[in-house]
């Protein structure tokens, strides 16, 4: 037991010793930061911006996603390398957007929220446009046709009253 502790004390030793100062900020040892959490911070970060309907996901994904599982990296595929990163992200659009300034919002923030939270340097923020959807349209058709038979109906209402006083 005493050896096992000894060993302990030596190794806490030994790291204590390897802390160096780098850019006047104290180092203890190695950082590794999982391509996961780089992909969801990058999904999250695409999917702030307004425009971006859906990340696109596989059909497997989708279906593990239909059963309630969130994946918040869906669409998007990260390359590492030492301190480098290139991000691609595969998405879905609302319809009459304008894909080349959706594009580069959604690189900025990406780049901008990755680099901040990891320390990663973003090479690369590559856009993959895979569809439109077209359920934001389809419910300002239905509220605007909804309004508009409120307003007839209105009106109606407002006639059938003026006769009603005649009378």
């Amino acid at each position: 037991m005493e050896e096992e502790i000894k060993k302990e004390v030596e190794n806490v030793e030994e790291i204590e010793s390897s802390v160096q100062t780098e850019d006047g900020m104290d180092v203890m040892g190695n950082i590794k930061i999982a391509v996961d959490v780089v992909s969801t911070i990058a999904g999250i970060a695409a999917d702030e911006i307004e425009g971006v309907a859906n990340m696109y996901s596989s059909f497997a994904g989708g279906i593990v996603e239909k059963f309630g599982k969130k994946n918040a990296s869906k669409g998007v595929r990260v390359n590492m390398n030492d301190d480098s990163v290139t991000i691609d992200l595969y998405m879905i659009v609302d319809y009459g957007v304008k894909i080349p300034e959706l594009a580069w919002e959604v690189q900025e923030n990406v780049k901008n929220s990755v680099e901040t939270m990891t320390g990663l340097t973003v090479d690369n923020v590559n856009i993959h446009v895979e569809g439109i959807s077209f359920e934001k349209e389809k419910a300002r058709l239905i509220e605007e046709a909804e309004k508009a038979e409120t307003s007839e109906a209105a009106e109606a209402e407002d006639t059938d009253d003026s006769e009603d006083i005649e009378d």
